[in-house]
C-alpha cells in the first residue's frame, strides 16, 4: 500500500516527538528533577500549580521526600529560571510529563482517523501496535522508577531508569522500523548478507553500549572519575582487585559502595571503545561494495557521528566535577540516539532481499 503524505509526516512528527522526549527526559535525569512530583496523577496532573498556595502545596509535598531531606534540604521555592529552586526542577519533571500526554494525543487520535479513513492497512497497524504497546510500558515503568526515589533513596533507582530508558528506545526502534517501512519500502534495499550481519552486530553493540551508559547517568558516576583516559589515575581502578568488596549487596546498593561505579565506568569506556572501531570499520566496509549513494552517505553520516560522540564523551567526563554538566550529557544522549537510528536503518535496508547485489 502506499501511504499518503500525511501519515507519512504524521509519523515524522511522531519520530520528533518521541526523540525530544527522551532527550526532555534526559535533562531531567541530569538536573535531578524527576522527583519533584511525588504524585501520579493522569488527568488532574495535566495543569501546573496556577497559584502560590498550590505551588506551597506541592513543595510541602516534596519537603517529605528522602531527596529533599538528605540532599536539597534548604533549597527555596524560587523562580523557573533559578536552577537551585524547587520551581526549576518542578518545571522539568512537569514538561517531561506533559511532552508525553501531548505524544499520546498526537498518537492516538489520527491513527483511528487513518485506520477510519484506510489509510493505513494492517501491516503498518500491526507495527505501530508495538509503539503503542512500548509507550504505556515506557510510562508505567516512569512511575515505578520515580517511586524508587520516594521512600528510602534520595534519588531514582540506577538501575530501573536503564530499563526506562531502555523501553523508551525500544518504543523509538519500532517507530523507526515502521516509520522505515512506509517511507522507503524496498526502494533502497540491498542483497548483502555481509553488510546485513555486520550491522546487526554494530546495533546489538550499540544497544548495549547505550544501556551502559545510562547506568552511569543514573548513578552520576562521572562524578567519582572526571579523569581520561584514566579512570582515577589507572586503566582499571584497584577497586575492582579487591575480593572482598565483590558481593551482591555492593551491586545493588552502588551509592554505598564504590565498587558498581568503578565497574560501570570500566564497561561503559571499554565497550565504547570496542563498538566505536566496529562502527568505523562498518563505515568504511560499505564503500567496498557498489551500492546506491545514499549508503556512502549514511556511512559518512556514522563516521562524523562516532567521532563527535566520543568527543561529548570525554567532554562530559572531564566536566564532571561537583555535577554533571547538563548540555555536554544531554547532548551526548542526542547524539546517541542519532546513531542509533541510523544503525537500525542500516540493519533495516540490509535485510531485504529484493534488489540483487553482488556479496562478494
Amino acid at each position: 500500500m502506499k501511504y499518503n503524505r500525511i501519515v507519512k509526516g504524521w509519523l515524522i512528527l511522531g519520530i520528533v516527538m518521541l526523540f525530544f522526549q527522551i532527550i526532555i527526559g534526559g535533562v531531567t535525569r541530569i538536573t535531578g528533577s524527576g522527583l519533584s512530583i511525588t504524585k501520579w496523577e493522569i488527568v488532574t496532573g495535566t495543569l501546573p500549580p496556577l497559584t502560590e498556595a498550590k505551588w506551597q502545596e506541592e513543595f510541602n509535598a516534596y519537603k517529605q521526600t528522602p531527596q529533599y531531606l538528605k540532599i536539597n534540604q534548604g533549597m527555596e521555592l524560587g523562580s523557573l529560571f533559578d536552577s537551585s529552586s524547587f520551581k526549576f526542577i518542578y518545571f522539568w519533571e512537569y514538561f517531561h510529563r506533559l511532552w508525553a500526554r501531548v505524544m499520546g494525543f498526537v498518537f492516538l487520535f489520527p491513527i483511528i482517523f487513518f485506520i477510519y479513513k484506510k489509510w493505513v492497512d494492517r501491516t503498518l497497524v500491526r507495527k505501530l501496535s508495538y509503539v503503542f504497546i512500548g509507550a504505556m510500558c515506557a510510562a508505567l515503568f516512569g512511575w515505578i522508577m520515580v517511586a524508587s526515589g520516594l521512600k528510602d533513596r534520595p534519588w531514582v533507582n540506577a538501575y530501573k531508569l536503564s530499563l526506562h530508558l531502555g523501553i523508551a528506545l525500544l518504543t523509538l526502534g519500532f517507530l523507526l522500523f515502521a516509520s522505515y517501512y512506509a517511507l522507503l519500502k524496498d526502494r533502497l534495499s540491498v542483497n548483502n548478507k555481509v553488510l546485513y550481519k555486520l550491522s546487526m552486530v554494530f546495533f546489538v553493540m550499540l544497544c548495549i553500549q547505550i544501556f551502559f551508559g545510562a547506568i552511569v547517568s543514573g548513578m552520576k558516576a562521572s562524578l567519582y572519575y572526571p579523569s581520561w583516559p584514566d579512570i582515577g589515575g589507572s586503566f582499571i581502578p584497584n577497586i575492582l582487585f579487591d575480593a572482598e568488596t565483590w558481593s551482591f549487596q555492593n551491586l545493588i546498593d552502588y551509592d554505598k559502595s564504590p565498587l558498581m561505579p568503578a565497574l560501570i565506568h570500566v564497561l561503559h569506556r571499554n565497550w565504547g571503545y570496542l563498538t566505536y572501531f566496529f562502527g568505523l570499520y562498518l563505515a568504511f566496509k560499505v564503500f567496498r561494495y557498489p551500492l546506491k549513494r545514499t549508503y556512502y552517505i549514511l556511512s559518512v553520516l556514522l563516521f562524523v557521528l562516532l567521532n563527535i560522540q566520543v568527543l561529548l564523551g570525554i567532554m562530559t567526563l572531564i566536566l564532571s566535577v561537583g555535577t554533571v554538566p547538563v548540555f555536554y550529557g544531554v547532548m551526548h544522549q542526542a547524539v546517541a540516539i542519532f546513531i542509533f537510528g541510523i544503525g537500525l536503518l542500516q540493519v533495516y535496508l540490509f535485510r531485504r532481499r529484493n534488489v540483487n547485489y553482488n556479496d562478494a
